[in-house]
């Protein structure tokens, strides 16, 4: 096993390394290149006072790509408090984890966390294109931005050997920012699995760098069919014509999309603007598919809203907007127990 093992994360070495001297240097890698990743940088592109957010930065990394800095109207809007560092981050709540759903526990091995007996969650990158200050991987922000050849090939192998799973979601970090030649060889091997029935991918390139879907990511990803991807839009301003284009080329390809919407104080907590967005989303053929209540996440605290606040909400979309634009409002139970429906 550990023979087979080092050979096929040789052979995984060798796609990545191929992919990532044959791909141009394309627009979206020049945007990525010039994020924002530092305090400095946030007090010379935002005026902001680096003496208080350095502890933040440090235990929390920041990263804002260019595009999405773009849509920030002032640091306090929806879009930039989901990306700007900020002080209450380091505010400590009772209830809060670095990990509460306890993933950690439940990876059998390396870059894998299988919760539900029929499906599991490969973690194919650590690399996002925003640190959003809201994520439910918090403590892995900017800790391992590059899976190992070997870790996939552990995982393939676990999947291999576990006749139960059913269904692959590729997620991280966002698998979207894999070179797609790297990509393409982890579906693939994916698809030759017998018991493996279903791929789908969790992203929020085409919300946050819609640039990074291009004709041949989505000419490769085309191939995979069917295959689903869910995307993470919180705010009607994220649906920009270039991340709008990019749905659409996605959903051209043939490729089902769903967004998983996060309840966020000061982002999006009023029935308004939600209804808003799920029905733009609709328009845009992305079908709104989970509203995730705020979870107990170390660093968060400040976007909690409290369960009354979202039911409210719920009961406002329901015959206010279309039927197919009302997403399952659900909450993660802490302590590995998974998603549940709020009602």
């Amino acid at each position: 096993m550990v023979a087979g093992v080092r050979i096929a994360a040789q052979k995984f070495k060798g796609w990545a390394l191929r992919a990532i001297k044959e791909a141009p240097r394309a627009e979206w890698r020049r945007i990525l290149a010039g994020s924002i990743v530092s305090t400095e940088q946030l007090q010379q592109r935002l005026r902001m006072p680096v003496d208080a957010l350095a502890p933040v930065v440090r235990q929390y990394p920041v990263r804002i790509n260019p595009y999405f800095l773009s849509l920030v109207k002032h640091p306090g809007d929806p879009i930039g408090r989901q990306v700007i560092p900020d002080v209450r981050e380091l505010d400590e709540n009772g209830d809060a984890q670095n990990d509460p759903f306890r993933e950690v526990c439940q990876s059998p091995v390396d870059n894998l966390v299988h919760r539900y007996p029929d499906r599991v969650l490969f973690l194919v990158s650590g690399r996002c294109a925003v640190y959003c200050r809201h994520c439910m991987r918090k403590r892995n922000a900017g800790v391992k931005e590059q899976i190992r050849p070997a870790d996939v090939a552990r995982v393939l192998a676990y999947i291999r050997r576990t006749p139960a799973v059913r269904e692959v979601i590729l997620s991280g970090g966002d698998p979207l920012l894999l070179p797609d030649a790297f990509l393409a060889e982890i579906l693939l091997q994916l698809k030759r699995i017998p018991h493996v029935a279903r791929l789908r991918i969790h992203s929020r390139v085409p919300c946050v760098l819609p640039q990074r879907v291009t004709g041949g990511l989505v000419d490769m990803l085309r191939r995979f069919s069917p295959l689903y991807i869910n995307i993470q839009f919180n705010h009607p301003d994220e649906l920009t014509a270039e991340a709008i284009g990019a749905c659409a080329m996605l959903a051209e390809a043939g490729v089902v999309l769903g967004s998983q919407t996060v309840l966020l104080k000061g982002v999006n907590d009023d029935a308004e603007t939600m209804g808003t967005l799920m029905e733009n989303l609709l328009s845009c053929r992305v079908r709104p598919y989970y509203l995730h209540h705020p979870d107990p996440v170390r660093g968060t605290g400040h976007f909690r809203v409290s369960v009354e606040k979202g039911l409210r909400i719920m009961n406002a979309l329901r015959g206010g907007i279309s039927g197919m634009a009302i997403p399952h409002y659900v909450m993660d139970l802490p302590g590995a127990k998974g998603k549940v429906p709020v009602s």
